[in-house]
């Protein structure tokens, strides 16, 4: 039995994962380039509808309207505070995104949250929505650790601006930092996980349920952490790096 949060047609399914990959191969595209990009490869797709799916991918556009990761109108935005700031030890930045796993004709949504210095990932849910709660969640299994960072950053997305999320973070006295408007490469480092997750373990699968999604990329991020070695890191596991 396939899971599905929406209902939607065999094609859109398709043309979500399509958009997916040109926007884990290319997170600086906004609608225009997704929408050029995806009629090149053969897809016969409109801009409305592709800006309508990469909503539901909860994907950043880089044009002003529609901005498809806009926060609501009462949610706080905070400034950019990471500009020429290099993380220099473990706990000093950690850094959160939302993106979209693909299932067997369907998807869940996956949310991590990083350590910018090891790269590794300190905490991590799986769900079928793309919500308040998943962040929640999220940021309560990183306090697990008993490690609590200087610097929160994100994107400016109505999860991650949120009060239930935005007042989480700062009873911990962490100092909240917000990607610009189009700066994609504020949060490099996640975009650069959710690259490395997808090409390295979801592209390959096809994951029936959330279920097994939930058991087949928990054993990647087990792997990721603690046994695959990044040449930025001189050739050590995050691990060693972040309990160094």
């Amino acid at each position: 039995m396939y899971y599905t949060p929406v209902a939607m047609s065999k094609r859109d399914v398709e043309l979500l994962d399509a958009i997916d990959k040109i926007h884990t191969d290319n997170p600086c595209y906004g609608y225009r380039r997704i929408h050029a990009k995806l009629n090149r490869d053969g897809y016969v797709v409109g801009e409305d509808h592709v800006i309508s799916l990469m909503k539901i991918l909860g994907i950043q556009a880089i044009y002003p309207h529609p901005n498809t990761s806009k926060p609501s109108v009462e949610h706080k935005i905070y400034p950019y505070l990471l500009k020429g700031v290099i993380a220099n030890y473990p706990d000093h930045i950690w850094a959160y995104d939302i993106t979209y796993i693909k299932l067997l004709g369907s998807w869940i949504y996956l949310c991590a949250i990083v350590d910018w210095f090891s790269r590794f990932i300190v905490g991590w849910v799986l769900a079928e929505r793309m919500s308040v709660d998943l962040v929640l969640a999220t940021w309560q299994m990183a306090f697990a650790t008993n490690h609590i960072p200087i610097y929160s950053n994100s994107d400016q997305g109505s999860q991650m601006t949120a009060n239930a999320t935005i007042d989480l973070i700062e009873s911990k006295g962490i100092q909240i930092s917000m990607d610009h408007t189009g700066r994609c490469f504020d949060n490099i480092f996640t975009e650069r996980l959710w690259r490395t997750i997808k090409y390295e373990e979801v592209y390959i699968k096809e994951y029936h349920s959330p279920k097994e999604a939930k058991v087949e990329i928990g054993n990647y991020i087990s792997y990721y952490n603690n046994e695959r070695l990044h040449s930025s890191l001189e050739y050590n596991t995050p691990h060693e790096i972040y309990n160094r």
